[in-house]
């Protein structure tokens, strides 16, 4: 199964969301499909990924009014790759207020990656608001995970090349804690150490998430608008641990009961070194009530065959939905 044919948006718009300290966040909202029909909130990765029209097409237009929204300092939202007022639960709310902005009452959720993150974050706290959930790639901001990738070993186990690169802007005695000597350099008054930091971090993502390095996807680092966001906006949710009140939070008990209801499936890549298929398991025993794929033959990216594959089943599912 495939992804439905490119559509373009019935209608594009910002929307302020905060105004502190002279900082005035506007996030892009985009729709597509058909006004009118069973909503679905698109929540991409990243952090600071930002989305792509690609995405609107793991929805069938038909049946779907597909709600592409980029988070703080994300995308095409403004200003671009800004920190101040800009985390976990600032993104929360502001879907509730485009929620309530496309007047919907529910509305499916579909989100990777970070975007699993923040949906389950949001469907925890709005668990009323959520007719399904699509989860793919998951990530639950947890040490391990982010030590797995970004620290070692792990990632760097199987990626030594491109390891070397990511070391590399670092100073030895600094490597103790590689997110927080990048997110030193990420917030650096000096463009140039940014620019470096935020290609070097990127690029060591865009290498890794595939089963096969893919160097059109690899190239999207040295879009330095991009990596800027990316990496600074990542950097930024990392070294405060996510804004969780504690480790591993999503996936405790009291959490996960408040979603149990919600019909929901998880869809992860067997060979995920960007989001190791642990994490997904253990949100797959925590919530065996969702449905659980595994998919064999692929990395992290949803661009790959199979997980393409069993997230337009998915929410082919989910459109049967009243």
């Amino acid at each position: 199964m495939s992804l439905y044919p490119p559509i373009k948006p019935f209608k594009t718009e910002l929307l302020p969301v905060s105004n502190s300290n002279q900082i005035s966040h506007k996030i892009s909202v985009k729709q597509y499909g058909k006004e009118g029909g069973k909503p679905v909130l698109f929540v991409h990765g990243g952090p600071g990924g930002g989305c792509d029209a690609k995405d609107a097409r793991r929805f069938n237009p038909d049946v779907y009014q597909i709600i592409l929204v980029d988070q703080r300092g994300s995308g095409d939202s403004l200003p671009p790759a800004e920190l101040e007022d800009n985390d976990t639960w600032a993104l929360v709310a502001d879907f509730e207020k485009v929620r309530e902005h496309v007047k919907v009452d529910k509305w499916h959720v579909f989100g990777g990656s970070w975007g699993s993150t923040l949906s389950l974050a949001y469907a925890q706290t709005h668990p009323d608001r959520v007719k399904s959930l699509t989860l793919r790639g998951i990530f639950t901001l947890r040490r391990d995970e982010l030590d797995f990738f970004y620290q070692g070993p792990g990632t760097s186990f199987l990626f030594p090349d491109f390891w070397e690169e990511y070391v590399a802007p670092i100073p030895e005695d600094e490597r103790g804690d590689m997110v927080q000597a990048y997110y030193k350099r990420l917030t650096s008054p000096d463009a140039a150490v940014r620019a470096q930091a935020g290609r070097a971090w990127s690029r060591w993502e865009m290498a890794t998430s595939r089963l096969a390095v893919d160097e059109e996807y690899l190239s999207r680092a040295d879009d330095a608008a991009f990596a800027d966001a990316f990496a600074r906006i990542e950097a930024h949710y990392f070294v405060n641990k996510g804004f969780f009140e504690r480790d591993g939070w999503l996936l405790e008990k009291a959490q996960i009961d408040r979603i149990r209801h919600i019909p929901a499936r998880i869809v992860q890549g067997r060979y995920d070194v960007v989001c190791p298929a642990k994490t997904a398991w253990d949100l797959h025993r925590a919530w065996p009530e969702a449905e659980f794929t595994m998919v064999g033959d692929a990395g992290h990216s949803a661009g790959e065959a199979g997980i393409e594959r069993a997230l337009v089943e998915a929410t082919d599912a989910f459109a049967q939905l009243e």
